[in-house]
């Protein structure tokens, strides 16, 4: 019996967890762009950006769905590249004014502050996965 409410109080937690993090959606780039322009802008002019466009129009690699997993922000096309939300998380409960000028309200909102980890989980040296070194002014610029 006791095993089968720590079954049930597992399941429980499990679900609410799962269903905290499912609420999070994706807004797109344009989105983030109204208040982030200079990044938005430099944004553009990266890889990142054409990322969907390159896997597609590569000769050595053939793309099939599987790609989309690093070349694009929400793991299909619907946001093609890797948006903001690849590396910041999905913005639907962080992009207001409010809570985006309180960075700690932002997190507990979703919003991912990206690391040498969040690079790796696409470029993991495997297969024709460049490592790279976390670099914040290579993949937009940043207000000084």
């Amino acid at each position: 019996m006791k095993a089968s409410y720590g079954l049930v109080a597992g399941a429980f937690l499990l679900a609410a967890v799962g269903s905290s993090y499912a609420q999070h959606s994706y807004i797109g780039a344009e989105k983030c762009k109204m208040c982030h322009k200079l990044q938005y802008d430099s944004w553009l002019t990266t890889k990142h950006a054409k990322a969907t466009e390159t896997a597609k129009a590569s000769t050595k690699w053939k793309f099939d769905a599987s790609c989309l997993s690093c070349h694009a922000t929400n793991k299909n096309e619907a946001l093609s590249g890797v948006q903001c939300e690849a590396c910041h998380g999905p913005g639907s409960d962080y992009k207001t004014m409010s809570i985006m000028k309180d960075r700690e309200k932002a997190i507990a909102n979703g919003l991912i502050i990206p690391t040498q980890e969040t690079c790796n989980s696409c470029h993991d040296g495997k297969d024709h996965h460049k490592p790279v070194k976390f670099d914040r002014e290579l993949v937009h610029a940043h207000k000084k």
